[in-house]
């Protein structure tokens, strides 16, 4: 199973977008923008039971170095680039490990990525996993994603 995360880059900036276990209160130093529980509503109310969900300037990917495959790039058009950052705050926080937005997947870190990319009008549908892998997750983010109205026309994805 793989855990999705995206690096923009914008201008002379970049952008880590992750979905992580909440870790403390300190989350705007992360660049938190959003919180959701972990597999049910009310035990959210307990931090250990919460991720967040990061937009975080210069920020990291702790465990980059252990990625499957090489990073992948979605697009080289800006104005992709910054509706993505623009819409991580609206990204919808479900109960992770749940399929409460009934998209017939759990949602989870790899939804996250996927509503963000096809809500920028990025072509999330022939993005594959590495090899032997699997990303649960993925179809409810693009599913969800697709119930809203298109931001964008939706743009090819750059040859490899």
């Amino acid at each position: 199973m793989y855990h999705s995360a995206l690096e923009v880059r914008v201008a002379a900036a970049r952008y880590v977008i992750e979905m992580t276990p909440v870790h403390d209160t300190r989350g705007e130093q992360r660049g938190v923008v959003a919180e959701g529980p972990v597999a049910t509503r009310w035990a959210g109310r307990l931090r250990i039971f919460r991720y967040e969900i990061r937009r975080w300037r210069d920020g990291r990917i702790p465990d980059v170095d252990e990625a499957v495959g090489s990073p992948r790039r979605l697009t080289g058009e800006e104005v992709r680039a910054r509706r993505v950052l623009e819409l991580v705050p609206q990204v919808p926080t479900p109960p992770w490990g749940r399929d409460e937005l009934e998209a017939g997947d759990m949602w989870n870190s790899n939804s996250v990525v996927a509503w963000l990319i096809t809500r920028g009008g990025i072509d999330a549908e022939h993005i594959r996993p590495p090899a032997g892998g699997r990303a649960p997750g993925w179809r409810a983010g693009v599913v969800v994603a697709r119930r809203q109205e298109p931001e964008m026309p939706r743009a090819p994805l750059p040859p490899n």
